[in-house]
């Protein structure tokens, strides 16, 4: 159906039912005129980053439409993963409307409605989670996020009224209100189904950069273009969708395609901070539907193969000020914009995010997979560090740094942060809400300090060793250089020690010290959200590692065979063999005297010694790494 597209049927659908039209009398009379639309359904995002999904029939809700709006509806902790907090004895949670963002039509092109032979809809309206009398769900921390910055902000603004003078503002009277920004840039790999990939020649592809930004072809070009398309009838206003570094070329044999695997990415406009996040999932799932309807596969794991490019998700976060006239003023940019790199507003924010990295990272990379994502030499950040640019005349093109300050001098409007560490499966209203925190704590100590833009460029521009005012002695943050071109030990001196796994990242929630309080300024995130979201990290991390990553190594260490014959043999043959055998022995095999590292690994995650169990992924995940390639170079050497 979506191959061939009949535009009538297309057009007529609804999309959107916008958030100034969520009065009774509105949302009755568009879906009384879309019969097609035959569910909704309240959708909360749990602290996993998990959205409900209830199909409750049209009529039911038209019945009562009222009741719904105002009181929701009730479900408990098995609809939603919150836990440390709804407990068997303790289980029930109220999935409550957001009436303030916008409602899409997510539609079942397999499903066609008798009446109109139009594809069968659920009207999905982002919600909020309340257990007993508290708001826990991640759409409720981004809702306190965004309330506490905007009144921090204003308070701060009227208390320092020379900042005025640096955006170009006459008076505080003319504020209307503060507007927080944000988009993401979606990245993902589409394939043939059921086919192995070639990592040897994904590998090759992008080292030899076949694919980046070429044209698409076939399937792959019918669903993005049916995509984008989608994406404008929504009003997402997409902006572009090319190809990405990654991808093997197709193969064409008996006058049909053979297999195939491609990066993508799909980019649409920012929106405000809430509706920014709201986005992000339904084009997510928009994408994967509609490529699933052309025959393709799609993966929007961070690193989804070992060896070529992950996928990632920048994410942007912009500041603005609306005036009652109704124009938009960008509280990041000076009023000249080539005499200085941003304004006190905008050094707060960015010092802020890399100050308190620590304890924003966990809510950005939380999976194994993320952390796989994050490995020098493809583009990928792990230092806390960001650039400016070379001078103040030229906008920063970094792209070995976390976080960079995006500009377009003929664009003040365009004035923005770009985080570059989250991926496509990295919570998003928790990203800005962490992201948030940071900044307010930065803005406030900026503004304590009543510092000039010289002592600010100065701060975020500070030698390691150097005292700092707001930022940690012992500590570089700007580097205008390629950070992977020092050694790991400097970066680590530098910049900080990255973690190497999901519990080492996690511990930040806990161990945070000073660093945690600006999570929990306000009461934005609760000691109780936050233990379920750590826990939630923590069992997904464990369970991976016992049910999934330790048998898939288990399979590599038995696909590694000898292949040499003793009528054709080498002493290299024999030495390098001897040497596979033994690590297939350390890795798997064990004896009665010692167990092997899969055997340990597991025993330390059942007795919840993570600590050790940390340590033991990551020698797990430099031995197999060593094995591939000895086993590559093994094989390499026969006849």
């Amino acid at each position: 159906m979506l191959r061939h597209v009949n535009e009538d049927i297309y057009s007529s659908l609804l999309y959107c039912i916008p958030k100034d039209q969520h009065d009774e009398e509105s949302i009755r009379n568009a879906l009384l005129s879309h019969p097609e639309v035959e569910f909704i359904s309240l959708a909360g995002v749990d602290l996993g980053g998990q959205e409900t999904d209830e199909k409750i029939p049209m009529e039911l809700f038209l019945e009562d439409i009222s009741e719904f709006l105002n009181a929701g509806i009730q479900t408990d902790g098995s609809s939603v993963y919150l836990p440390e907090i709804a407990s068997l004895n303790d289980a029930k949670v109220m999935i409550l409307p957001d009436k303030n963002v916008n409602w899409y039509v997510d539609y079942n092109f397999d499903n066609i409605n008798t009446a109109n032979y139009k594809p069968v809809g659920t009207l999905r309206i982002p919600s909020f989670l309340k257990h007993g009398k508290e708001k826990v769900g991640s759409r409720d921390i981004l809702r306190r996020a965004i309330d506490n910055f905007k009144g921090e902000v204003v308070e701060i603004i009227k208390e320092n009224p020379h900042f005025l003078e640096e955006v170009g503002i006459a008076s505080f009277e003319d504020i209307d209100d503060v507007i927080i920004t944000s988009a993401t840039e979606m990245e993902f790999w589409v394939n043939t189904p059921a086919d192995i990939v070639d990592e040897e020649q994904l590998s090759i592809s992008q080292s030899l950069k076949e694919q980046y930004w070429k044209r698409t072809k076939g399937e792959v070009r019918t669903a993005l273009e049916r995509t984008i398309w989608f994406m404008g009838k929504y009003g997402f206003e997409p902006e572009m969708g090319h190809k990405e570094v990654g991808g093997v070329r197709r193969r064409i044999g008996l006058g049909k395609e053979g297999h195939f695997m491609e990066q993508l990415e799909i980019d649409w406009k920012y929106s405000e901070a809430m509706q920014a996040a709201d986005n992000d999932i339904f084009v997510r799932d928009l994408i994967e539907d509609i490529f699933n309807f052309c025959g393709l596969e799609v993966t929007f794991d961070a690193k989804p193969n070992e060896g070529v490019a992950g996928s990632g998700k920048h994410t942007h976060l912009g500041i603005a000020a609306k005036l009652k006239t109704g124009k938009f003023v960008n509280l990041f940019s000076p009023k000249d914009m080539k005499s200085e790199y941003m304004t006190s507003l905008g050094y707060g924010a960015l010092m802020g995010i890399l100050k308190n990295y620590e304890v924003i990272n966990p809510f950005v990379s939380s999976t194994n997979d993320a952390l796989n994502r994050l490995k020098p030499g493809f583009e990928a950040p792990v230092c806390i560090v960001t650039s400016l640019g070379r001078s103040k005349e030229e906008p920063s093109r970094n792209r070995s740094i976390l976080i960079g300050l995006i500009k377009d001098f003929d664009n003040p409007m365009a004035t923005r942060f770009e985080l570059r560490a989250p991926n496509p499966h990295s919570n998003t209203h928790l990203v800005i809400s962490a992201c948030l925190q940071g900044m307010i704590d930065g803005i406030r100590a900026v503004f304590d300090k009543k510092a000039t833009l010289a002592e600010l460029e100065a701060e975020l521009s500070k030698n390691y060793g150097d005292e700092g005012f707001y930022l940690e002695k012992n500590r570089q943050y700007r580097s205008e250089e390629d950070v992977y071109e020092l050694s790991q030990e400097e970066r680590n001196r530098l910049f900080g020690v990255p973690p190497r796994t999901v519990w080492e990242n996690i511990v930040s929630c806990k161990s945070g010290g000073e660093k945690r309080k600006a999570l929990y300024h306000n009461g934005v995130f609760s000691e109780k959200t936050v233990i379920s979201f750590r826990y939630t990290a923590i069992q997904r991390w464990a369970n991976e590692l016992l049910g999934r990553i330790i048998p898939n190594n288990m399979d590599i260490v038995r696909e590694c065979k000898k292949v040499h014959t003793e009528g054709d043999i080498s002493d290299l043959d024999v030495v390098m063999w001897n040497k596979i055998n033994t690590m297939r022995w350390y890795l798997m095999k064990g004896s009665m005297d010692t167990d092997s590292l899969f055997t340990r690994i597991r025993k330390e995650l059942e007795e919840k010694n993570y600590d050790q169990a940390s340590e033991l992924q990551v020698e797990m995940s430099e031995k197999i790494s060593e094995l591939k390639e000895l086993y590559y170079a093994y094989k390499k050497n026969q006849f």
